[in-house]
């Protein structure tokens, strides 16, 4: 049976840690950015961590 291919769009959205957990972008940051506050705009610019319950969904994805 052939090797499971790698989703381009997963490949390019998120990344495996050392650990095996996956982070991700956060949500929010692409555009209409001038109704947002310094503050939040700054909060967004952080990745945050895939949740437990889809991360087996994305390692699939990302064919491991």
């Amino acid at each position: 049976m052939p090797k499971m291919k790698t989703k381009s769009a997963a490949k390019k959205r998120f990344k495996v840690t050392g650990t095996g957990k996956v982070k991700r972008a956060t949500a929010y940051r692409s555009h209409i950015l001038t109704s947002k506050s310094r503050k939040r705009k700054r909060k967004l610019r952080l990745g945050r961590l895939v949740a437990k319950q889809d991360e087996k969904q994305v390692k699939a994805m990302l064919a491991m």
